[in-house]
């Protein structure tokens, strides 16, 4: 598959870095505005995880200034889009009618609305669209996807991730342009939720915007049966990327720090350390995408369908959170 980058940020770097371990897909063309960034200077593209910033070479790639020009390119089969979250949109429904196969940074797009005109291009386009929810293919998160079903009924889960703002780029930081902590960062701990658990009944949160500090502590209902906690944000100073989960179940627990140590799982009074492959989940999610190009298939491990309904229930916690804690029902879409 020869592949496109569009955005060479913080993410565009991650995802070129990954790319190199994907011997089934040919970088073809990088796409920015920026001059020192098309020369392969990613050395300022910092962010929150240790897979960026660092010089290039694309000696050997096509170089091109703007969307539009790489899809018209006919060399390039699909498009990876690393551009801010509130150009999303545009981009894939552009690279779509281009009849470019579209893999797309997470969140889809900032509303709701914005992905339902996205998901319906897609349907129309016969072409491979996907959205980047990396989360899904991390061996840590894995092995939770893969543990939950047999902990028994579930009784409580705890989901959190944290991180200083974002200064690597003006429009993270701008909650009109990424939707701020919640869809930028947390989409992928609300992603996981409903992928593990299902839509819930109702939801409830709390927490404050101001500033250095982006904060929520969201609770999905599951009526009587148990409670799924979604909780972090950005916060003030040099806040370093920590991420944990915990699944209670009647039969055991699972829980994961990735500061301090990997999954665990304990039944029955005895705690095991489960084995699992550190392999780069960047890589995987683009060899994937590559897969369901080449067979035609839909990318049913992380179907679009279920990264808008993320984008559905993001935008309900902040809207939540300025109701600070009211239970508000919740309707599947």
């Amino acid at each position: 598959m020869r592949l496109a980058v569009a955005g060479l940020g913080f993410m565009g770097s991650v995802h070129l870095k990954a790319i190199r371990a994907v011997p089934e897909v040919t970088l073809a063309a990088v796409v920015s505005r920026d001059e020192s960034k098309l020369a392969g200077d990613l050395s300022h593209a910092g962010g929150n995880v240790a897979d960026s910033g660092e010089r290039f070479d694309f000696s050997g790639v096509r170089k091109y200034r703007n969307l539009e020009s790489a899809l018209a390119d006919p060399e390039i089969d699909a498009i990876d889009i690393c551009l801010p979250t509130d150009l999303h949109e545009s981009a894939a429904i552009q690279a779509l009618r281009a009849g470019k196969h579209v893999l797309l940074e997470k969140p889809m797009a900032p509303t709701t609305a914005a992905c339902e005109r996205i998901l319906d291009e897609a349907r129309n386009a016969s072409r491979v669209f996907m959205v980047a929810q990396v989360l899904r293919f991390f061996p840590a998160y894995r092995a939770l996807i893969d543990a939950v079903p047999t902990l028994g009924a579930i009784r409580s889960a705890t989901l959190r991730r944290r991180c200083a703002r974002p200064e690597w780029a003006d429009w993270q930081s701008d909650p009109r342009r990424s939707g701020g902590a919640v869809l930028d960062l947390l989409i992928h701990d609300i992603d996981m939720a409903l992928l593990l658990f299902g839509p819930p009944d109702a939801i409830t949160a709390t927490g404050r915007e101001e500033r250095d500090i982006d904060i929520v502590s969201a609770d999905l209902l599951y009526g009587a049966r148990f409670t799924v906690q979604i909780v972090g944000g950005w916060h003030p100073g040099k806040f370093p990327l920590t991420m944990k989960y915990r699944a209670i179940g009647a039969d055991g627990s699972i829980e994961y720090d990735f500061n301090r140590y990997p999954p665990r799982i304990c039944r029955a009074g005895v705690q095991e350390t489960l084995p699992f492959e550190d392999r780069n989940g960047y890589a995987e999610e683009i060899a994937y995408f590559a897969r369901c190009v080449r067979s035609g298939e839909s990318p049913v491990q992380c179907r679009p369908e279920e990264s808008a309904d993320a984008v559905r229930l993001a935008v309900a916690i902040v809207a939540a959170r300025k109701r600070n804690g009211e239970r508000i029902p919740w309707k599947s879409a």
